[in-house]
């Protein structure tokens, strides 16, 4: 059984338990999900972009800086005064009265798996045995975990899930820092895995796939694999001829399985699990051919667009906190090539899901309690560089020293810009904010008090909060 999945039943008990993979959700032994809606609720969004945004090229443009440090792009007014940010985001210029921008946040790591580890768990250590290979079970857990650990679960949802993949290097190494950790396996958040894993291919598909490399590949991927009613992995490879046949199967069942659960014949653990697997809402928030045309249009017809757009859903449906890896395998890893692929592939579809998503939460109201925080596992260099045995083109290599950090909604304090990196986008000029502030900053949102921990496999607490959130309010 691999360490990085939710345990799972027999296929006998599945199909009783009416515990179908729905959307590829694993099925783990699940804390009571029958907490009464809260209406002072607060959620977070955590859009992830793996492979490291470029400061210069979004939210900390240079333009005065020489030649080798500002790059090819120019830059756009905002609608806050005296901001400006990159050409190729205006979108987001034109509602940046929504959001604030963190321009100095800083670790010590310029390497992709520990990076990933800390931007992902809110820790700048490195943990005992850390293994940038792989996962390992002494690991810091996410804040996707934390936040299911810890947060009220509300209607029959888990109150944190992960889409629309896990984060696997092309080579297939799987990012340490996503899963629980010391917490236990049965922590770990529940993967929503809707995309299919490429190793050659990039971005935004189908518009904006591509290759780093402009290596030669043919496009597989045409949309996400929702509704997916398969088995569970590891239950077997059979499927249901007719899927349709098993929802209704499934729904007749509900009532039979809740008696069931009431008298012992199956855990609250399974109810939950069928509860949360047949639930027409939840079934309705994770089937994107449900929802309305004019919405896939606003976010976009790709796998940005989609994963916003169902974040939203699933922060109104209940979730606490929906963690969206926005590019598989490292897209934003501009070592080379950066120029275009960002202007062409990388930062439209960005800009257009991400100022859907704030206008969308906005427009239904849910903005003022839903934090949207956007970051990278690090930023990239302040000089440009030229690795001509892989690329063609210019890019820019790992920065652990300063990124920006774009924050919306749950709070923050719209049109505003928190610290300063130095004229060259190296170091932080002013206020400097840690991975612990970033973390703090989530918890906030969240609403949980500066008093509340976590426990470790061993039951043992842990404090959530390792410094001050960021002054973004």
């Amino acid at each position: 059984m691999s360490p990085f999945t939710h345990p799972h039943l027999t296929r006998r008990d599945a199909i009783q338990a009416g515990a179908v993979g729905l959307l590829g959700l694993g099925i783990a032994p699940l804390r009571s999900l029958r907490a009464e809606p809260n209406p002072r609720a607060r959620a977070v969004i955590y859009v992830f972009l793996s492979g490291g945004l470029a400061q210069h090229e979004s939210f900390d443009p240079k333009p005065n800086a020489p030649d080798s440090i500002r790059g090819e792009f120019g830059t756009t007014a905002t609608k806050t005064p005296g901001l400006r940010v990159t050409e190729h985001l205006p979108k987001l210029a034109a509602c940046s009265d929504k959001w604030c921008v963190v321009r100095s946040l800083t670790h010590k790591s310029n390497d992709h798996s520990l990076g990933h580890h800390i931007m992902l768990t809110g820790r700048s250590d490195a943990p005992v045995g850390f293994n940038p290979s792989k996962p390992q079970p002494t690991d810091h857990p996410s804040l996707a975990a934390i936040a299911g650990a810890v947060t009220r679960a509300r209607n029959n949802l888990p109150p944190a899930l992960v889409l629309p993949d896990r984060i696997v290097h092309n080579t297939g190494r799987v990012l340490p820092g996503q899963f629980a950790g010391v917490m236990g396996r049965a922590r770990d958040p529940w993967f929503l895995e809707a995309s299919a894993f490429e190793p050659k291919a990039y971005g935004a598909y189908p518009e904006y796939e591509f290759d780093h490399q402009q290596r030669p590949f043919q496009p597989v991927r045409k949309g996400f694999t929702l509704p997916d009613l398969s088995l569970p992995q590891g239950i077997g490879t059979e499927r249901f001829a007719d899927r349709l046949d098993v929802l209704a199967h499934l729904d007749k069942q509900r009532k039979t399985l809740a008696e069931a659960a009431s008298t012992g014949a199956f855990d609250l653990s399974r109810a939950d699990a069928v509860s949360l697997l047949t639930d027409a809402r939840v079934r309705a928030a994770f089937d994107l051919k449900r929802a309305d045309p004019r919405d896939v249009e606003r976010y976009g017809n790709n796998a940005f667009g989609w994963s916003l757009l169902m974040a939203a859903r699933l922060v109104e449906a209940g979730v606490n906190l929906v963690q969206v890896n926005l590019g598989n395998n490292e897209s934003w890893d501009t070592h080379g090539n950066a120029f275009p692929h960002l202007k062409d592939k990388l930062l439209p579809p960005t800009d257009r899901s991400l100022s859907a998503l704030i206008a969308d939460l906005d427009q239904r109201g849910l903005l003022g309690s839903t934090l949207v925080v956007v970051a990278g596992e690090f930023g990239r260099t302040p000089r440009i560089s030229t690795l001509t045995q892989h690329y063609k083109g210019p890019g820019r290599d790992h920065w652990g020293a300063v990124q920006s950090v774009l924050l919306a909604g749950g709070g923050v304090s719209g049109g505003r810009v928190v610290g300063s990196s130095d004229k060259n986008g190296a170091f932080p000029a002013t206020d400097p904010q840690t991975p612990e502030n970033f973390a703090a900053t989530i918890y906030s949102a969240l609403g949980l008090p500066k008093t509340a921990a976590w426990h470790d496999a061993e039951n043992r607490p842990h404090h959530l909060y390792h410094a001050d959130p960021m002054p973004v309010a």
